[in-house]
């Protein structure tokens, strides 16, 4: 097998994402596209290296990374619910 790998530029680096794959959050490291074949062809993935809170490392497939504080809905498309300050109701007009 091949070692090979190859860093790829990516948007949210060095910035706070979320695994939607696990719910786990934290900083985006690096991206590789790396080959995960373990004999015969080559297979290359783009993996996502995301560094958790207690300092651990952990991959995943790069489609699986959002921005933290952001939610997937089943339709795939990507919001950011509204923050409610305390002490103030949700549809409470100024």
């Amino acid at each position: 097998m091949s070692e090979s790998y190859e860093y790829v530029p990516h948007r949210l680096l060095g910035r706070r994402v979320r695994d939607i794959a696990s719910g786990t959050e934290g900083e985006l490291m690096a991206v590789v596209n790396e080959n995960v074949a373990d004999s015969g062809a080559e297979r290359w993935v783009r993996l996502a290296y995301i560094r958790d809170s207690s300092g651990l490392e952990f991959t995943t497939a790069v489609g699986n990374i959002v921005p933290a504080g952001y939610i997937e809905t089943l339709e795939g498309s990507l919001y950011r619910p509204a923050r409610i300050l305390p002490g103030r109701a949700a549809d409470a007009e100024e």
